[in-house]
């Protein structure tokens, strides 16, 4: 075939095909002939009417982090550039009005631009434990937009990029919400319950047991299974609702996820519910899940044994009854100012052959300024699995020159709870960063939390 032709056939296919894209091109979504910062503007009109468009405005659970925090309640009502806001992050419910824009990024944002209660969450100083220090509730004030599921609003934070979805709220929504705090102490357990709780699991036909305990600064549990050479742990954030409390992560059961669990004011128990007889209950026991034999090497013929509440460590630790809290602050308050009980040093079978507790006191620098020490021996309650610290004498000094004093009444309430007749439970503590042991009090809500030194 000639050149010619050959380039007149060229041209001919050319021009068909131009043609055959210009007639495609009336079919294509006219999306396409938006530029993209056209498209996020159409986006940002979208989520600003959604957002003004429900009557009571949005909730929000806000679970910052489920590795280690739980959850907040958050209620919103957007209008023209300004939000109404409450939350349950404290004890303050009150509505407060901020503002807040929407933004164009690589996509469409929501953003609180002034302060506002959302911001506590994100507050670098404000940290509910000192592990936390430097990075407060690790939330955020910035919402990135991702479009709409079930009339809900889907988001992801701007940091961590987890999802937070936000749901119509209702009358009753912004109603309730002082109630959320009106469940905390019912979740952070009444002195008048018993001090021990589990959460107990039904798949429908078999029944697990975890050891269960919550740290109220964090509002976060952790749930160790109590089955002989099982390691299952369910560590959950917790969330405040006026009927009860939301979990994230939730707590599988079988092939089931629940989270929705409802309190019980009489029996003091949180139920979720779900089908085919699937339940996981929080609820208390009167005596320890697993009683062990810990207790023996506090007894006369082992090696010397010395453990300690120390008040920069031990202190948070979420296994500290409320009991004996509410008691070191009352002693506190007794003290001459700055003062501070730094230690509560429990020492078995010294080399001497004596038993004592230690009681330290520290001034503001963090020097010792006093300590006092009471004596005791040691009796085993093989029974109940407890041991029995009887009273003997009080003295400043260890020397065996010391002169015995007469007992400090200021420590006579925290020192009874130690030297229960009834004797105290030792039992080893999991689920904290560090070696530790618990002394319980047996039928009693007095709890402490010890270092182990050796």
């Amino acid at each position: 075939m000639k050149l010619k032709n050959i380039l007149k056939y060229l041209f001919i296919a050319a021009l068909a095909m131009q043609l055959a894209s210009c007639d495609n091109k009336e079919d294509v979504d006219p999306i396409f002939n938006q530029t993209p910062t056209e498209r996020l503007n159409v986006q940002k009109k979208e989520l600003n009417d959604l957002l003004e468009s429900s009557e009571f405005g949005w909730k929000a659970v806000y679970f910052t982090d489920t590795t280690q925090l739980g959850g907040f309640t958050h209620l919103f009502k957007f209008k023209s550039g300004s939000v109404e806001m409450a939350s349950d992050f404290d004890n303050d419910t009150a509505i407060y009005k901020s503002e807040y824009g929407i933004e164009l990024g690589s996509t469409v944002s929501l953003v609180f631009t002034t302060k506002n209660r959302i911001h506590l969450l994100s507050d670098s100083n404000n940290f509910p434990v000192a592990s936390l220090r430097g990075k407060g509730y690790k939330g955020d004030f910035q919402f990135l937009y991702y479009g709409q599921d079930n009339g809900q609003i889907i988001f992801k934070t701007n940091r961590s990029f987890q999802e937070l979805r936000f749901v119509k709220a209702t009358a009753q929504d912004w109603a309730d919400l002082p109630k959320n705090i009106a469940m905390i102490p019912n979740v952070v357990g009444a002195s008048t319950r018993p001090l021990f709780r589990l959460l107990e699991t039904n798949d429908g036909s078999k029944t697990s047991q975890f050891d269960f305990n919550f740290t109220g600064a964090t509002r976060y549990a952790t749930a160790n299974s109590i089955e002989t050479g099982s390691n299952i742990t369910s560590n959950i954030g917790i969330a405040y609702t006026a009927t009860g409390i939301i979990v994230s992560p939730p707590v599988k059961v079988g092939n089931q996820n629940l989270t929705d669990f409802t309190y019980d004011s009489v029996s003091g128990a949180f139920t979720a519910a779900g089908t085919n007889n699937v339940t996981a209950t929080i609820k208390y026991s009167n005596k320890p899940l697993v009683l062990t034999d810990d207790y023996k090497k506090l007894l006369a013929g082992n090696p010397n044994n010395v453990y300690a509440y120390i008040y920069n460590l031990t202190n948070t630790a979420s296994t500290n009854s409320l009991l004996f809290n509410t008691i070191l602050t009352e002693l506190k308050l007794s003290l001459p100012a700055g003062a501070q009980l730094t230690r509560i040093q429990p020492w078995f079978n010294n080399p001497d052959g004596s038993n004592y507790i230690e009681y330290r006191f520290g001034n503001a620098t963090g020097a010792t300024i006093a300590r006092y020490y009471h004596y005791f021996t040691v009796k085993e309650d093989a029974t109940n699995k407890v041991v029995i610290l009887n009273p003997l004498q009080w003295k400043t000094s260890t020397l065996s020159t010391a002169p015995v004093i007469a007992a400090p009444a200021f420590l006579k309430k925290l020192d009874d709870q130690l030297m229960n007749p009834n004797g105290l439970y030792f039992i080893k503590q999991g689920g904290l960063p560090y070696p530790a042991f618990t002394l319980t009090g047996f039928n009693s809500t007095f709890r402490m939390t010890v270092y182990p030194f050796q």
